[in-house]
């Protein structure tokens, strides 16, 4: 065993991400050692899986290698079992024999959230989440495989059951997925000569009385009307109440056939963030203004599993949990890590908005850069290049140019790759919640 301190992130979403490579950064060479354990051995670019799950992008586009994007630290690949903040060790299953038992000194708990599942009957056997690549690119091989399954039934009620697509959740995820998944289907609609577009309904539900809350009520009307206009049906102050594997019932009592229900609403913790023992607000790790966990001097927690006290806000409400603020607490976690090992000082986690984006798909988004509202045309070009700016990795920016240059010329290809099994695209499978 190495002399030095070793510090240990758990975790490789933004803030893991960017929390092991300020580190780097930050950390003479020698000063400590490094070490960051994930379940994949990439970042997910997760805000491109709407595109990824339309075809609209290659999936390797948005996996940002671990290896490549960090020169010095140890990539572990693998999940955590236990923490024991007494004795200091996590253990990580990696496909040993035994689990891995590490050491740490200063410990950095990010491991984001997965899907927030409610307890509605039939959630977990028959509908679809999009947290991870995985399950993009399984949701991409299932909605062409009800469009060759429509084709080739003769029953109508059939092939208008494989042709109905239940979105539940009208945040950033479930809106952009149901947009963006609606105007693939609609395109290839002319490559099966026997499907009319009055078959194919796509239903977006949710219990919010608006789409896009979070954009304000202009920009989320104008979303809605956007999605409505193509002939999405929207159903607001509505939940699901039970998932069958040809139906589903809704909250109104009414009944629909289907064989898709991709469930979007919302996020929630890892498991894992429960039972480490401490304080949790919302089932996210209560932190003080440096994304320090109170009653543990050597323990840090940023991103989606941390509750960090907003400043700004009169209640000291904790951050949303968004990818935005899941990178910049990285940044400054790392910073508070490294003053703790005596490299430079410490800093208070405050958050100044750059705005949100949301792609609807063709020639539309909506956005809200620095407090302006835009719409149309102008806020998918805002949205485009926020993104290629956001993607940590020189070599993903140029290929995710390149598909969309592709996509500008030539429509992507309708093709079911049949990568992915049914089992492995399952929550508990896909986002590995068994351990976490």
């Amino acid at each position: 065993m190495s002399a030095r301190p070793h510090v240990v992130v758990v975790g490789s979403g933004f803030a893991g991400f960017f929390a092991a490579r300020t580190l780097e950064r930050l950390l003479p060479r020698g000063a400590a050692d490094l070490t960051i354990v994930s379940a994949t051995d990439h970042l997910c670019y997760s805000p491109l899986l709407p595109e990824v799950a339309a075809g609209r992008l290659d999936p390797r586009r948005i996996a940002i290698p671990l290896h490549s994007g960090l020169r010095r630290a140890r990539i572990v690949q693998g999940l955590v079992e236990s923490v024991d903040t007494g004795a200091h060790t996590i253990d990580v299953s990696c496909d040993l024999a035994d689990p891995l038992v590490l050491p740490w000194d200063r410990l950095a708990v990010t491991v984001g959230s997965v899907t927030r599942r409610q307890p509605t009957p039939g959630i977990e056997d028959h509908a679809l989440g999009l947290k991870t690549l995985v399950q993009a690119v399984y949701i991409r091989d299932h909605v062409l495989r009800q469009m060759e399954i429509a084709d080739a039934t003769d029953d109508l009620e059939e092939r208008r059951a494989r042709l109905t697509f239940v979105v539940v959740g009208a945040g950033y995820a479930g809106t952009e997925t149901a947009a963006q998944l609606q105007v693939m289907t609609t395109a290839q609609l002319d490559r099966f000569p026997r499907l009319r577009a009055e078959d194919l309904t796509w239903l977006l539900v949710d219990v919010a009385p608006a789409v896009l809350p979070e954009l304000g009520p202009r920009l989320g009307q104008f979303a809605l009307d956007q999605i409505r206009a193509r002939g999405m049906q929207v159903r607001l102050r509505t939940s699901v109440t039970d998932i069958a594997p040809d139906r589903v019932t809704l909250s109104d009592g009414q009944t629909i056939p289907c064989h898709t229900v991709l469930w979007t609403a919302g996020v929630t913790p890892a498991p894992l963030v429960g039972r480490l023992g401490d304080a949790v607000e919302h089932g996210r790790l209560v932190v003080d203004s440096q994304l320090r966990v109170p009653e543990e001097p050597d323990v840090w927690a940023a991103g989606d599993s941390a509750a960090a006290p907003d400043r700004h806000d009169a209640q000291h409400r904790p951050y949303p949990p968004t990818a935005q603020h899941a990178q910049r607490m990285g940044v400054v976690l790392a910073h508070n890590i490294a003053a703790s090992l005596g490299h430079g000082e410490p800093r208070e986690y405050r958050h100044h908005d750059l705005g949100l984006v949301a792609d609807l798909g063709r020639r539309s988004g909506v956005a809200r850069p620095l407090g302006v509202p835009l719409t149309g045309w102008p806020a998918k070009v805002v949205a485009k290049g926020y993104h290629l700016y956001a993607v940590p990795s020189m070599a993903n920016r140029s290929r995710i140019a390149a598909d969309w240059a592709l996509n500008l010329v030539s429509r992507p290809v309708p093709a079911q790759l049949g990568l992915v099994r049914p089992g492995q695209a399952r929550f508990a499978a896909a986002e590995h919640t068994a351990l976490r």
